[in-house]
């Protein structure tokens, strides 16, 4: 079996999808227009409101550097909607932008497309950190044997890797 997803090095497609914003309010968005802003930690997780999903998403809202550092934006893409997605982040409170990836262009572009249990397809978890020249810097996938879902990001390690990867040492540690 092949390596699932892009490489560190490599540089992403560009990908225009629909967004919604932590105000609730959606526009159709190039992955270019927000690395031009700053670096894109690029979250791919399953759907709004799995239980995986939202013990994930709130850990990353609690660690409050990802949603308030102008160091990297933190950006959610799942198969969801746009009305599921304004519904997810009003009840919990999140920051972050999240991407309808409903055709799963995103995931496409990201090569982490596939089929859960040869029926429906999905996006692998997965996290990748892009630059400003579209080119991924650190990338995590989920490696569970059965359904890659069941995994989460290592938020410690995510952190580290921003830090590293962007010289970014004076981003609040909170305990790493």
């Amino acid at each position: 079996m092949s390596e699932v997803g892009l490489a560190v090095g490599e540089t992403v497609p560009d990908v225009r999808e629909r967004i919604v914003r932590s105000n609730g309010e959606t526009a159709d968005v190039a992955l270019s227009e927000l690395t031009a802003e700053r670096p894109v930690l690029l979250n791919f997780y399953t759907m709004d409101f799995s239980p995986d999903c939202v013990s994930e998403w709130c850990e990353f809202r609690d660690f409050d550097w990802f949603a308030t550092g102008d160091t990297v934006q933190v950006v959610g893409a799942s198969k969801s909607g746009e009305r599921l997605h304004r519904k997810f982040i009003s009840q919990f409170s999140l920051g972050f932008p999240l991407f309808a990836d409903t055709r799963l262009a995103l995931a496409d572009a990201f090569d982490v497309r596939y089929r859960a249990f040869g029926v429906s397809h999905r996006a692998h978890r997965s996290c990748f950190l892009v630059d400003g020249e579209m080119r991924v810097r650190y990338k995590w996938v989920g490696e569970h044997w059965l359904d890659p879902t069941r995994d989460t990001p290592p938020v410690g390690e995510i952190h580290d890797a921003v830090v590293r990867e962007l010289d970014a040492d004076d981003v609040e540690t909170f305990g790493f």
